[in-house]
Order: C-alpha cells, then structure tokens, then sequence
C-alpha cells in the first residue's frame, strides 16, 4: 500500500514536467468536468434517499408509527439486506450492459420506492419499503466506483474518488437542513405530515436525474464523441497499460475473488467504516433530539437539521484537503489507518461531553476520519483487479462492508433499548473502527509489493 518515490521524483516516461502529455492532461480534465460532479450529484440524492429516515424518526415518523429504537433500527438496516442480495450480480449486469443504461435504471426504480415513503401507515410497511429500496438501489455505489475506475488511470483516480465522495458529507450539509425546512415548512401541504411531505420531495430527483443518466453519460473512453481521437486514444492506451501491469503482477480472476486474501481483508476492513459511517448517519439527528433531556437545550425542526449538518462540513473540507494531499506526495498506509483510528477513538467520547458544543466538536472528528479513510479506501481495489474481477470485487467489498450497515442502526438501537441509553453501542462502533485501522495496517505490511503505485502530478 505504501509508495516510496519522493515528492521531487521526475515525472514518468512519456509526460511532461506539469504532468501527462499535454493530450492526456486535456483528455483528463475534459473528463473530471463532465463526469465527476454528474456522478457526484447522482451520489448526493443517493445518500440522501437512504437516510432520509434518519431525518423523519426523530421529527414525527417514529411517534406516528408508534416506532420502538429497535423497530426504527431494524427499518433503517433493513435496506442493506435488499441491498446486498442483488450487489453483486447488479454490478456484474452494470459491467455488461454499461454503466449508463444501468445506473439509469437503478436511479429511476429506487426514486418510486422513495416516493412511496409518502404514505407508510406502519412498521410492517415501512419495513418492505425500506427492503425495497434497498433491492431498486443495489449496485448503485459499486457501480459508480467500477464507473469512475473505468474512466480514470491509477495515478488520477484517487482525486476522482474524492470528488465524487465529496458529495456524502455534503449531502448532510447541505440534506440535514433542507430535510429539517421541508419537514417544519411543508407540514400540512397536501394533507400531510412534514416528514411525509419531506420523503416525496426528496424522491422525485431520483427519477428525474435517472432520465438524465441515460442521455449524458458516456460508458467508456472510446465511445466519448466530446473528447478528440487523441484523447480517447491516450486514454485507452493508459488504462491498457494499467490493466497489463495488474496482469504482470498477479491479476485476481472474477473466479478467485472468495478466495484472495487481500479482497476479504478489505472487506473486513471496510466493514468496521461503514458501520461507523451509519451509526453516524442514522443516529447523530436522534443524539441532537435528545441534547434537551441531557443539556435542556431546545431545537426547532430545522435548527435540528442546522445542527446535524455542523460535523459534516469541517468533514468535507477535510476530505478535501486530505485527498489533495495524498495526491502531491503519494500513498501511505496511514493515510488511511489513521484517520479510522482517530474516528474510532472519538465516537465513544462524543458521550460523555458536558454540552452540546463539545459533543458536536468530538463527533465532527470521527466524520473527519471516516470522510478522509473512505475515498481513499476505493483506490485500492483496483490496484489488484480488473474487467469483471474488478465489478466482482468491488461488489464483494462493498456487499460485506454494508453488512455493518444493516448492523450498526439495528444493533445500535437494541443495545439503547435493552441499556436505557446508546453509550455500549456506540462503544461497538468505535472498537470496529480500530480494529479496520489494524486490519488495514498489516494488509499493508504483507502486500506492500502487490499494492504500491508511483504518484504524479497531473492536473485532474
């Protein structure tokens, strides 16, 4: 995992001192315009759509559904059981028919599950829906990653990663309080309840921007009419020569991926930040409901989502500027392990903050080290698997790695109901997420060789 050349190394064979041939820098930037903020978007209503639950639990829904913490738990990890029976074999139908007509289909199926949230009479029903949503959005994520993966080289795709993972955090900064003014302004619009009203309004882009799919997305290089034939050329030829190197130093087969270590050791790992990720996600606005029986504060619905959103935001700047970072001077080990531990280390301290500040200021750290391990996190799979191997593989990581996200609401909301608080829960988490830390440092240690790669400094 780690890269050994120096930030004053010479640029490669073949490349400028900026960085890439002048074709390859041009093909590149023509690519991350078009592409990166058009997937970026499509991940934004796709983060949001999945948690908008977290939103309407504590601001109605759960009151309305006489809903327990166990109920809104299992309804919150529900989706990942649908989710994760259709990850692999969607992400291998996505590397067939193309990423276009695929990720259309997923967005435009998932986006009137989402609308039909409106009108959830009870646990039962909310429990298939959310089952549904998870089986219409399945394949989604990985299919954006193997997306991203087939556009951009190696030595470019982490900060296409990151631009494209920007948009989880943002989507709290920027969902969390338009979740909260749509909930507290549209209560009665249409006879309905705010956070009704809240789920109709956030499913309907799902449908619109999957049309949209469809028309604007190009699958691959070669078929891109907006890039000259020497930029579709030099793409190709570098993405060839990357998928040769992964042949000459022990490509993985579709067929072996159950049986390659490095995959299972990444998908453990990703297992203990995903449910970091969704203990975060589903239950920080239900930790801010409850700052008025521990602190007697007093929020609005909105204020409410103003205040979810406060962790996120130094979490994408940080991302950011992490990522950018990774990218001048080239991947360690740590750039991911570290920041894990750093989120592990915080989640459980978070409880025992004596205000409110602190305890947003302590939660902001585990979202910075969750934001800033996860986009890096993406670029490591490719390093060792290509073609189908590489939709396997990702799907595999990604399909196990959700299991935490069935877990972490589920077990969470247990562990409250069966203890009276969520204190041994979110200890849980914090003890996954150092052990992901671990897991990721000896993965390091024992495939160094197999996983290191030459950073450069083309602009993307």
């Amino acid at each position: 995992m780690d890269s050994s050349p120096s930030p004053t190394s010479p640029p490669p064979t073949g490349t400028s001192p900026a960085g890439g041939t002048s074709t390859g820098s041009t093909a590149l930037r023509k690519a991350a315009l078009r592409l990166i903020p058009f997937v970026a978007v499509m991940f934004f209503i796709n983060y949001l759509d999945r948690t908008a639950i977290s939103f309407a639990g504590p601001n109605g829904m759960n009151d309305d559904l006489a809903l327990t913490a166990a109920q809104y738990g299992f309804a919150a990890g529900i989706f990942f059981v649908g989710y994760i029976i259709l990850e692999i074999p969607s992400n291998l139908a996505l590397h067939r028919f193309g990423a276009r007509k695929w990720l259309a289909r997923i967005m435009v199926t998932w986006g009137i599950v989402a609308v039909l949230f409106t009108w959830v009479q009870d646990a039962t029903q909310l429990y298939w829906l959310r089952f549904l949503l998870g089986v219409t959005e399945a394949g989604f994520f990985p299919g954006a990653i193997l997306f991203l993966t087939l556009w951009f080289p190696r030595e470019y795709r982490r900060r296409a990663l990151a631009g494209f993972y920007l948009a989880q955090p943002l989507t709290t900064v920027i969902g969390a309080p338009l979740a909260g003014f749509l909930m507290q302004s549209g209560h009665g619009v249409f006879g309905l309840e705010g956070w009704r009203f809240m789920f109709l309004c956030v499913g309907v882009p799902a449908i619109v921007l999957g049309v949209a799919c469809w028309f604007y997305l190009t699958d691959k290089p070669e078929d891109a009419k907006w890039l000259t034939a020497d930029e579709r050329a030099w793409m190709r030829r570098e993405l060839d020569a990357e998928a040769d190197e992964n042949e000459a130093r022990g490509h993985v087969s579709a067929r072996r991926i159950l049986g390659e270590g490095r995959v299972w050791a990444l998908a453990v790992a990703y297992f203990g930040l995903i449910y970091g990720l969704y203990s975060l996600a589903f239950f920080l606005p239900t930790i801010i409901g409850g700052f008025q029986e521990r602190f007697g504060t007093t929020f609005s619905v909105f204020e409410k989502g103003l205040v979810t959103a406060v962790p996120y935001v130094p979490a994408a700047i940080a991302l950011f500027l992490w990522s950018r970072h990774i990218y001048r001077n080239g991947f360690k080990s740590w750039h991911i392990a570290l920041p894990t531990l750093a989120a592990g280390v915080s989640v459980p301290v978070a409880l025992y903050m004596n205000s409110p500040f602190l305890t947003i200021l302590v939660i902001a750290v585990t979202a910075c080290g969750i934001f800033m391990a996860l986009p890096n996190f993406w670029s490591l799979p490719a390093q060792f698997l290509t073609g189908a191997a590489a939709a396997a593989g990702i799907a595999f990581i990604n399909t196990f790695g959700n299991i935490g996200g069935f877990s972490a609401p589920y077990i969470t909301g247990w562990l409250t109901d069966l203890t009276g608080d969520e204190k041994l829960g979110l200890w849980l988490t914090g003890g996954l997420l150092v052990l992901s830390s671990v897991i990721l440092l000896v993965l390091s240690r024992r495939s160094r060789a197999a996983l290191t790669e030459t950073p450069r400094t083309a602009t993307v």
